[in-house]
């Protein structure tokens, strides 16, 4: 019931995105984000028919791959609507079976494919608590190191004139995204399971810090969603919570807007679009693009452009930006190692393949509780719809997540955390 409320109001809530005037929240027009009612029964087909893909997440056991998983659901679910009333050009019977089968692909790998890979090694205790030291001390330094690059207090409005002028050396920023993305989560999960409360609350306050260094708003977004993370976790079942981690700020986005319309327009703009919308939105813009244009064939993974030749000298991003002027439009692994590395055809492939990755996540993370692996996993969770896994992988931190996870003492966890993994697993 949960999962078919969560349609519905993601649907909603893309029609009062198509609708709005206020350019505090977006153009629709600029970002080919359109409704009409003439077509709404195609809308509605497209949209019943992929709820049964969601079917799988009734029957699947909670892991990390449910929490990705369900994040992708969406996205994709949000591209089918947008590709009912696109304005763009392409084959958009083909996109949309393409999508489909890609997600459905994904699930098949994420929930199911068990990895028969073992732990060697996991940490005592002790070494854990030590661990989460050297974490926080790792990303004071950090903090430190980035301020002396930039430290400017700006306001949302204004983040884009400066920030295309922040010069950092290539090594802080991957360190800046590791450490926001994959180490501080990790560490607030763990501090709050060995109970030390003041130090996780610190978690959340260096997690602010990384604004003024950065400029961007996911570390204004992230001491919020992992709370509301905590909060789900703490008081529903780990599937359960998964499920409202996004009903929940999508449904609020959606009754302010409709209760108070400007006064709200931050938060509508923030979660219900740059959240939600845009990586929906970023897979119309690549099913169209790739429709006219080669096939990158992977090369746009660094490493592979090296040692074969590429169509593309620039970065994906920049190459759609100066197509359609929407700026730093990073995608989805479902665009990039997807639609733009193979073309709609083959993309279902390439999604099982990039789902057995999930899996070796849930490999890596058995036998820990939900609560840890939600609050651990969130920020990457939300940087896996903007960002491709080949990137998440390296300089977001998610391999260095997967191995944090492996050698985790499932002994520190108390004896209702384990009741609970117990029950996810059930």
């Amino acid at each position: 019931m949960l999962i078919g409320l969560h349609i519905v109001v993601c649907c909603v809530s893309l029609i009062y995105l198509a609708d709005n005037s206020d350019p505090v929240v977006v153009d629709p027009a600029t970002f080919h984000i359109f409704f009409e009612p003439a077509r709404l029964h195609i809308a509605v087909a497209a949209i019943a028919a992929f709820a049964l893909v969601g079917g799988i997440f009734v029957f699947a056991r909670f892991s990390f791959g449910y929490f990705i998983g369900f994040c992708f659901y969406t996205m994709i679910l949000g591209y089918l609507w947008l590709n009912c009333f696109s304005d763009l050009n392409y084959d958009h019977r083909l996109a949309g079976f393409s999508a489909a089968a890609s997600a459905a692909a994904f699930l098949l790998s994420a929930l199911f494919v068990p990895l028969p890979i073992s732990r060697p090694y996991i940490l005592s205790p002790r070494g854990f608590d030590r661990l989460l030291s050297i974490i926080l001390l790792l990303a004071v330094v950090t903090i430190a190191v980035g301020a002396i690059y930039n430290f400017r207090f700006v306001a949302l409005s204004e983040i884009y004139n400066f920030r295309n002028t922040l010069e950092t050396p290539k090594i802080l920023n991957y360190l800046v995204t590791i450490v926001s993305n994959a180490l501080l989560p990790f560490a607030f999960a763990g501090l709050l399971a060995r109970r030390a409360y003041w130090r996780a609350g610190a978690v959340l306050v260096l997690l602010l810090m990384f604004y003024p260094i950065t400029l961007s708003k996911i570390p204004l977004l992230a001491p919020f969603w992992l709370l509301a993370m905590l909060l789900f976790a703490r008081f529903f079942p780990g599937r359960t919570a998964v499920v409202l981690s996004l009903l929940v700020p999508i449904l609020v986005g959606v009754l302010l807007h409709v209760a108070l319309r400007r006064p709200t327009a931050p938060y509508f703009g923030m979660i219900n679009f740059r959240m939600i919308a845009i990586p929906s939105d970023a897979l119309d813009v690549y099913y169209d693009y790739f429709s006219r244009h080669d096939f990158t064939y992977f090369c746009q993974i660094s490493v592979l452009k090296r040692i074969m030749s590429c169509p593309y000298q620039e970065a994906l991003w920049e190459t759609m930006e100066k197509a359609y002027n929407l700026g730093n439009l990073n995608a989805s692994l479902f665009a990039t190692e997807g639609v733009a590395s193979v073309g709609p055809w083959w993309a279902p492939v390439s999604a099982f393949a990039c789902g057995l990755v999930m899996a070796f996540g849930n490999r890596m993370s058995e036998g820990l509780p939900p609560q840890f692996i939600l609050l651990s996993g969130a920020m990457l969770a939300i940087v896996l719809l903007n960002v491709p896994l080949s990137i998440v992988l390296l300089t977001h931190g998610a391999a260095i997540l997967f191995l944090l996870w492996s050698v985790t003492p499932r002994t520190i966890f108390g004896p209702d955390d384990g009741i609970a993994a117990q029950q996810a697993r059930q």
